[in-house]
C-alpha cells in the first residue's frame, strides 16, 4: 500500500539485487507499471502498485538510507498525531446538557478527560525529545527516539481516540462528527509505519538497550 500513489509522477522503490538492498527510481508512466487506487479508511487516498520488468534507474543508497528516510518520515507522523490528538477534544461535553448540567461536570467524565489530556501532554514531551534528537550524527540515538515516540504516540492514539468516541456516545462514530473522522486518523497512525509492538522490538533491539541480570 503506497500512500498517494496514484497522485505521484515519480515513486521510490526499495528492491532486494544481489543479497542488498537496493533503491530505485520509477516514473509513472513507465511500461509495465500497473496502478489500482483505493480509499482508505482515514478518507485518504492509496494504491497498489505493480511492476513486471519495468525500467528504473538505481538511486545512490542502501538498507542505512532507507532505515533513515523511515526515521524521518515516522517523527513526521507522530508530529502530525499530536496535531490529532489536541482535535479530538471534548467540547462536546461542555454543550451535552444532562440533568440541567453540562455532561462534563460530571465527575466520572472528567476523570476520563483527564486521562485523555494526560496521554496527549506525554505524547507532545516525547515528540519533542525526539524532534531534539533526531538530527543526531549517532543512528542508534535517532532510531532510540524515534521509536520511543512513536510507541507513545501509539498508546496515546488508540486512548484517546477510543475515549473520544466514547464521550460523544452512538454520535462518534458517525461521519457527522469530527470526532470520528479523528478516530479513524489515529487509528491509521497507530499501524502505519510500525505499530506499538514493531518500535517496542526494535528499541528493545538497539545497542544502547541493556537487560539486567538481577
Amino acid at each position: 500500500m503506497v500512500r498517494h500513489g496514484a497522485q505521484a509522477d515519480y515513486w521510490i522503490v526499495p528492491a532486494r539485487i544481489d543479497g542488498d538492498v537496493g533503491v530505485f527510481l520509477v516514473a509513472r508512466d513507465a511500461p509495465r507499471a500497473q496502478i489500482a487506487e483505493y480509499r482508505t479508511i482515514d478518507g485518504q487516498r492509496a494504491a497498489t502498485l505493480t511492476f513486471h520488468d519495468t525500467p528504473a534507474v538505481r538511486l545512490n543508497g542502501d538498507a542505512s538510507t532507507l532505515e533513515h528516510i523511515a526515521d524521518y518520515a515516522t517523527f513526521l507522523l507522530c508530529a502530525e498525531a499530536i496535531g490529532a490528538l489536541d482535535a479530538a477534544t471534548v467540547d462536546y461535553t461542555k454543550q451535552r446538557q444532562q440533568f440541567g448540567m453540562p455532561i462534563a461536570r460530571f465527575q466520572a467524565l472528567q476523570h476520563r478527560m483527564v486521562d485523555m489530556l494526560i496521554h496527549a501532554e506525554q505524547a507532545r514531551s516525547i515528540v519533542y525529545l525526539a524532534a531534539a534528537r533526531y538530527a543526531s550524527d549517532d543512528p542508534v540515538i535517532r532510531a532510540q527516539a524515534v521509536s520511543a515516540a512513536k510507541v507513545r504516540i501509539g498508546q496515546a492514539a488508540r486512548f484517546v481516540g477510543q475515549q473520544a468516541v466514547q464521550l460523544h456516545g452512538g454520535m462518534g462514530v458517525t461521519n457527522e462528527l469530527p470526532a470520528a473522522h479523528w478516530f479513524k486518523r489515529l487509528s491509521i497512525i497507530e499501524t502505519m509505519l510500525g505499530d506499538v509492538d514493531h518500535h517496542l522490538a526494535r528499541f528493545a533491539a538497539l545497542p544502547s538497550f541493556a537487560v539486567s541480570d538481577a
